[in-house]
C-alpha cells in the first residue's frame, strides 16, 4: 500500500513537456497506439532497444524469480533512463496494469521500487488501466482515445497477419514491410483528422489494406513451412523477449502466423461474463461486458471478412470458434494469463494448416506452462499431425539453444 500512497502523480502541467517512455511489445500495434496518444497532446516514446544489455539491466532491479516479461519491460525502461537520451526531470514512464490474477498487475510497483533504488523515485509512473486502480490528473483515457486505440489494435492485427502471409513470397524483398509503414503513417493522419475509427470506416479501410497486400507481386510456388507462434502475450509478440523469433523463422524459410490481440481482448471481456455466470455479479457490469464483447466482435468479424475476400490469404477463425475448440480439451474456468485461449490458438493454428507450433514459455508464468506445455498431449490426441515445441525464455536461456530446438522441430515439419 505504501508504494501506491507515495507515488508521484503525472499532473496536467507535466503533460505539456514531459516525454512518456513505454516498453515495446507488439511493434505494429504499439506504434499505432503511440501515435494515437500523441495526437491527443501527449509525448510518448516507444522503446525499440534490444539485446543482452536489457536483460542485464533488468536483473539489477528485478529478482530473477520474477517473471521474465517483468524483468525485460522494467529493464528496457531503466536502460532508457540511463542512456543519456532523456532529461530525467522531464520524463515519465507508463505501463499497463490489468488488475487480474497475474504478476503483471505488480509490474508498476516493481518499477517504482527500481526507481527508488536508483534515487529516481521522483519520476512519475503512469498506470494504464481501465479498472480505475490509479488515476493521474495529467493522463486520462477518454472515450475518443479509447475508440481510436481499439481501432489501432485491430489495424495492427490485420497488418501483422497480411505482412506475415505476404513477406515469404514477395518478389521485391521489403515491399510488405514498407507497405506496413505506409499504412501506419496513413492511419495516423486519419486518426488525427478524426477519421478511420468508426465501425463503417474501419470496415472500408480493412478492405483497402487487404487489397493493397493482395496487389504485391508474389511467387507462391515457393515452398514455405507454415509455423504458428503462441504463448504468453508479451513473449509471443516481443522480439526482445523471444530473441527475434519471427525473423529467425523467416530466415529458416517459414511462413509465420501469430494470432492477433483482438481475440485476447474478447477473451478478457468474456471471462468477466463467465465469472458472472458462475458466481453472480452486478447487472450493470454484465451489460457493460456484453456490450464490449459485441463491439470487439464486430471488429473481429469485419477483419475476417476483409481477409476472406482474397483466397490467397488465410483468415483467422472467430473467437466463438476458438472457444468451441478449447471446450474439447480444457475448462473455461482456466483463465489466468492467456488461459484456455492459448490452447485454443494452438488448435486453431493446426486446423488452419499451421501444424508446426512454437509455444513461447517465459520463466515465472505458471498459467502459461499449464495451458501451453501442459496441454500438448491433449491437443495431439485431437490433432495427431501436430508438431509442437515449447521453448523456454528466461535470463539464463541461450539464443543458440532455443534456435537449435526450433530447427529440430522444423527438421520434421510438414510444409
Amino acid at each position: 500500500m505504501s508504494g501506491s500512497l507515495n507515488r508521484v502523480e503525472f499532473t496536467r502541467e507535466m503533460k505539456k513537456d514531459y516525454t512518456i517512455l513505454t516498453p515495446n511489445m507488439a511493434p505494429i500495434h504499439f506504434e499505432l497506439i503511440k501515435n494515437v496518444f500523441n495526437s491527443f497532446g501527449y509525448h510518448l516514446d516507444l522503446l525499440h532497444t534490444t539485446g543482452r544489455e536489457i536483460v542485464d539491466e533488468g536483473l539489477k532491479y528485478v529478482h530473477n524469480d520474477t517473471c521474465y516479461p517483468a524483468l525485460l519491460s522494467i529493464g528496457q525502461l531503466m536502460h532508457a533512463l540511463h542512456s543519456g537520451r532523456y532529461d530525467l526531470n522531464k520524463v515519465a514512464l507508463i505501463m499497463t496494469q490489468t488488475g487480474g490474477g497475474c504478476r503483471a498487475s505488480n509490474y508498476i510497483h516493481l518499477l517504482r521500487k527500481a526507481l527508488k533504488k536508483d534515487g529516481l523515485d521522483y519520476i512519475p509512473v503512469i498506470s494504464l488501466n481501465l479498472s480505475g486502480m490509479e488515476q493521474n490528473s495529467g493522463f486520462k483515457m477518454t472515450l475518443p482515445m479509447l475508440r481510436r486505440a481499439i481501432a489501432a489494435l485491430t489495424y495492427g492485427d490485420l497488418l501483422m497477419l497480411l505482412k506475415n502471409q505476404t513477406r515469404p513470397y514477395e518478389r521485391n524483398p521489403g515491399q510488405s514491410a514498407g507497405l506496413v509503414q505506409e499504412w501506419i503513417q496513413k492511419l495516423t493522419g486519419l486518426f488525427e483528422a478524426g477519421r478511420a475509427f468508426t465501425q463503417r470506416e474501419v470496415r472500408a479501410y480493412f478492405d483497402q489494406i487487404a487489397q493493397s497486400f493482395a496487389d504485391i507481386p508474389v511467387d507462391r510456388s515457393i515452398s514455405r513451412t507454415k509455423v504458428g507462434i503462441v504463448g504468453e502475450i508479451y513473449v509471443k509478440y516481443s522480439a526482445l523477449a523471444n530473441n527475434g523469433l519471427e525473423e529467425f523463422l523467416f530466415g529458416q524459410g517459414c511462413e509465420v502466423m501469430v494470432p492477433g490481440i483482438m481475440g485476447f481482448m474478447i477473451f478478457k471481456v468474456d471471462n468477466r461474463l463467465e465469472d458472472i455466470a458462475l458466481y453472480g455479479g452486478s447487472p450493470a457490469k454484465k451489460q457493460l461486458c456484453t456490450m464490449l464483447k459485441w463491439y470487439f466482435s464486430k471488429f473481429e468479424s469485419d477483419l475476417i471478412g476483409a481477409v476472406k475476400k482474397f483466397p490467397q490469404f488465410t483468415a483467422p477463425a472467430p473467437y466463438a470458434h476458438l472457444k468451441q475448440l478449447a471446450g474439447q480439451v480444457i475448462g473455461y474456468g482456466c483463465k489466468m494469463g492467456e488461459g484456455w485461449l492459448l490452447t485454443a490458438e494452438v488448435m486453431e493454428l493446426i486446423e488452419n494448416g499451421y501444424q508446426n507450433v512454437v509455444c513461447t514459455q517465459p520463466f515465472g508464468c505458471l498459467p502459461n506452462h499449464i495451458v501451453g506445455k501442459g496441454m500438448i498431449r491433449k491437443v495431439k490426441n485431437v490433432y495427431p499431425q501436430a508438431n509442437i515445441v515449447p521453448i523456454d525464455y528466461d535470463p539464463s536461456a541461450t539464443r543458440v539453444n532455443q534456435e537449435n530446438r526450433i530447427k529440430l522441430m522444423l527438421s520434421v515439419a510438414g510444409a
